[in-house]
């Protein structure tokens, strides 16, 4: 006999099923004549067994066609699909120690298998964002290790608000629209990363808008006189290339950047080194770009760092971090790698 195997049986089997069930027909008889394994014949009546009431209005244990089909149906919309992963645990562990240790996304982490080769699963980001909040995929990886920890508040806007001080510099309403396109390289975004209350040190943060490049600068205090320096010291470090990288740098209207004369005043010749425009009051959006790369600061330096006592080196291993993170806006490439090409251009 040619069995048909381990199946789900169809309804016309079913239903032959109930009749020589009825008529009292052996099982090892009933799997032979539908070309089945006796074990499928006892899982299939197992399965379709209930409670049937007689004409004698007697209540027996019967198999039924329709409840057996109706449980497979339920059973079916319970499995779900397997898992995609299946025993690749090297996968799993490798995809635990890039967003628990190394604060990639998931994405990122993706990218990156499939750029380098590391495995031959592949599995899409959805897939994997699925896997994390499901809870019985990975060992220790939670929806809390997530770069937004699972979520992303909206704030509420609260109206327009009136700005604490004008701007005493250009509005960006003046900058070229090149700029507002990303059309080209050499426009840079800045704001400060200030750290616990009552601490003296902050970090500058100036992101360009076309590669995402970063660059991170501890300053002393949250003074203007401060930033002015800061940008003394990365003019003096890069010479002639400052001219040709720094086109623009747009800032929102916080103390730190009132003295744009001081911002735009070259250190090492005559005249300007770079224009200053400022953002509309409360229009955080207006700096997406440098708004977007603090978050990835804060994945190295949370909400009440005292970065008095954070070294150089643990800024400069951050900044290294983020321009090497492969960035989805970017097609999967580092803001380093964008760099190197626009430069070289």
């Amino acid at each position: 006999m040619n069995y048909k195997g381990f199946h789900q049986m169809d309804w016309e089997d079913r239903l032959t099923l109930e009749r020589m069930l009825k008529i009292g027909t052996p099982k090892t008889k009933i799997a032979e004549a539908l070309g089945v394994c006796r074990t499928t014949i006892y899982n299939e009546i197992k399965r379709g067994m209930c409670l049937q009431m007689t004409a004698d209005y007697e209540f027996v244990e019967r198999y039924c066609p329709e409840i057996a089909e109706q449980r497979y149906q339920d059973n079916l919309r319970a499995k779900g699909p397997d898992l995609k992963l299946g025993t690749d645990r090297a996968f799993a562990e490798y995809v635990e120690h890039r967003i628990m240790d190394d604060h990639f996304s998931p994405g990122a982490v993706l990218a990156e298998i499939r750029e380098l080769g590391l495995f031959n699963t592949d599995i899409c980001e959805s897939t994997l964002y699925n896997y994390i909040y499901r809870g019985d995929v990975f060992l220790k990886l939670t929806p809390e290790h997530l770069p937004e920890r699972g979520r992303r508040s909206k704030r509420k806007s609260k109206g327009k608000k009136k700005a604490a001080r004008p701007p005493k510099g250009e509005s960006i309403e003046h900058r070229p629209a090149e700029v507002a396109e990303r059309s080209t390289f050499g426009h840079w975004e800045l704001d400060s990363v200030m750290g616990k209350v009552h601490s003296r040190r902050a970090l500058l943060v100036l992101t360009e808008r076309l590669t995402r490049a970063c660059i991170i600068i501890p300053v002393p205090d949250h003074t203007a006189a401060s930033v002015v320096r800061a940008l003394n010291g990365l003019e003096r470090r890069m010479g002639r290339k400052f001219y040709e990288m720094f086109k623009s740098i747009t800032v929102d209207n916080g103390c730190e950047f009132q003295d744009y004369k001081g911002m735009e005043k070259s250190c090492r010749r005559k005249g300007k080194r770079t224009t200053v425009y400022y953002c509309h009051p409360y229009a955080p959006h207006e700096r997406g770009s440098n708004e977007n790369a603090n978050r990835l600061v804060r994945r190295f330096f949370p909400k009440g760092t005292n970065f008095d006592e954070v070294d150089i080196e643990a800024i400069r291993r951050a900044e290294q971090w983020i321009n090497n993170y492969p960035r989805k806006l970017l097609g999967w490439k580092s803001a380093s790698a964008l760099m190197r090409e626009y430069i070289a251009a």
